[in-house]
């Protein structure tokens, strides 16, 4: 099995322009999650898949390996779809370019389970973790999934469901910006119109629930995830990665 993982970059972020540019402790923010990517045991290639010069210019004077797609991709996952239809794998695998806390302990155990399961009859994997700080759970940035006991994706949402009203014991769970799909299962997603479900919530993912696709969930353990979407995003990740530096010496 091969598997590729694709770390989408745009420049034209509408909160944040130039985010994966953006200095982290001297290096851009890209640099940190392509390092972290690249170091996992059984990922065969990781590649930056961009749509502007300038990230793909610097991807080049960091020795990223880098390709450019069109910029006109209406979401992340026809970006991948590209990519695939140009790098042969069995399993593409999308790590998102603004999340430079990724943990590799965590991306490492989702990358062993994608390569023990087979994918059969499944769309393709997502990464969730448990959520224990209460605030997350009211948070509309963090995705609330909703499975069955078979780990299997029933829905997700930016609202806390479901309602605990008969019973207190639940434990909430959020989505992690990893996930893994097969290459026809991309190209499933472009030759497609969004779902109603998905026009709601405004999640990508939920356009393969809408169509009774079956997305397979893997619990990967309590993770600390930021997605850098402001400046006050990033001046925190760079104090936590200020801090990491400082402890490593």
């Amino acid at each position: 099995m091969k598997v590729v993982a694709v770390i989408p970059a745009r420049y034209a972020s509408t909160r944040l322009p130039g985010k994966p540019l953006k200095d982290i402790c001297g290096k851009p923010m890209v640099w940190w999650v392509y390092s972290k990517v690249k170091s996992i045991e059984g990922i065969d290639r990781a590649v930056v898949a961009t749509d502007d010069e300038r990230i793909y210019r610097v991807c080049n004077d960091y020795h990223i390996d880098a390709v450019m797609t069109a910029d006109n991709h209406p979401t992340a996952i026809h970006r991948l779809y590209e990519v695939a239809e140009a790098i042969g794998g069995d399993i593409y695998l999308q790590v998102n370019g603004d999340e430079p806390l990724i943990n590799e302990g965590i991306l490492s155990k989702f990358v062993e389970e994608i390569r023990k399961a087979t994918l059969e009859g499944a769309c393709g994997m997502n990464a969730i973790s448990a959520v224990t700080d209460p605030v997350q759970v009211m948070d509309p940035a963090n995705i609330k999934m909703v499975f069955n006991e078979e780990l299997e994706c029933c829905y997700m949402s930016r609202a806390p469901i479901p309602f605990p009203f008969k019973s207190l014991d639940y434990q909430y769970y959020k989505h992690v910006g990893l996930i893994a799909y097969t290459k026809e299962m991309l190209r499933f997603f472009t030759v497609t119109s969004p779902g109603y479900f998905e026009r709601v919530e405004g999640i990508d993912l939920l356009r393969f629930i809408d169509y009774g696709k079956r997305l397979q969930l893997i619990d990967v353990g309590q993770c600390e995830t930021l997605s850098v979407d402001t400046e006050k995003d990033l001046e925190m990740v760079r104090r936590k990665m200020e801090r990491k530096v400082e402890e490593n010496g």
